[in-house]
């Protein structure tokens, strides 16, 4: 055996000349796999390789990671280490905000667990900044994906918001205050809108209510948090 059977890493040999290089290497590629942080699983151009980035190499992915397509690539002395995932390893994907468990082929976001066939629960929150444009309302795009279970709505306001509004309310569609009413109009005034756990079956957006007259600009930094479920595998 010249690897390890979980991480790959290379062994040395009786009498190896250069032993650094093989130990080197095997202690970036626990450095990069140790508590996995993926920046990335869907971009397919390499970055600059700066020491300590890790990404999963989606399929199609060009350059340097061309041919690479479902390994980890860990960046080091300016090139990339490519490491094959096993079934079951957990990662967080930054780019995604979520933890991640890699089913064999691909890595599911926000998975929390996964059946034998397949099957996981998923946990996501999908983080957004609204503008918010002049009127008295704003529809936020998708937030709720379909057949997604929404346990509610956190926000913060980022810019502050202007016009004569005095507050503001937080819903959807035939629901206006359902995540919060009579909210803060200043720089880092909050939601924090938990509700009973509700199934959206179709792709749901949240509604931006103005009070007391009408929005003029500002921002709010918006994150849906739900759950999703997933089949088992076809057979």
């Amino acid at each position: 055996m010249t690897d390890t059977p979980e991480l790959a890493l290379s062994l040395l040999a009786p009498a190896q000349a250069q032993k650094h290089v093989t130990v080197n290497e095997a202690l970036v590629r626990l450095d990069g796999l140790v508590q996995l942080r993926l920046q990335s699983v869907t971009a397919i151009t390499p970055p600059a390789a700066t020491d300590g980035l890790v990404y999963s190499v989606p399929a199609g992915a060009v350059d340097a990671w061309a041919g690479q397509d479902g390994a980890i690539a860990i960046a080091s002395g300016g090139g990339w280490i490519f490491v094959p995932p096993r079934a079951g390893w957990r990662a967080m994907v930054m780019d995604a905000g979520a933890l991640a468990i890699f089913d064999g082929t691909i890595w599911r976001i926000g998975a929390q667990s996964l059946s034998p066939n397949g099957a996981s629960f998923n946990v996501t929150s999908v983080e957004i900044d609204v503008p918010l444009t002049a009127g008295p309302s704003v529809t936020t795009p998708i937030l709720f994906p379909e057949r997604s279970i929404a346990y509610g709505v956190t926000g913060r306001v980022i810019d502050a918001i202007t016009g004569a509004v005095s507050s503001w309310d937080l819903g959807i569609s035939g629901d206006l205050q359902r995540y919060g009413s009579g909210l803060g109009t200043a720089q880092n005034s909050w939601v924090n809108g938990p509700g009973a756990p509700l199934v959206y079956w179709s792709p749901t957006a949240l509604e931006i209510t103005a009070q007391g007259g009408d929005f003029a600009g500002g921002t709010i930094r918006l994150v849906a948090h739900c759950a999703d479920l997933s089949l088992p595998d076809p057979v």
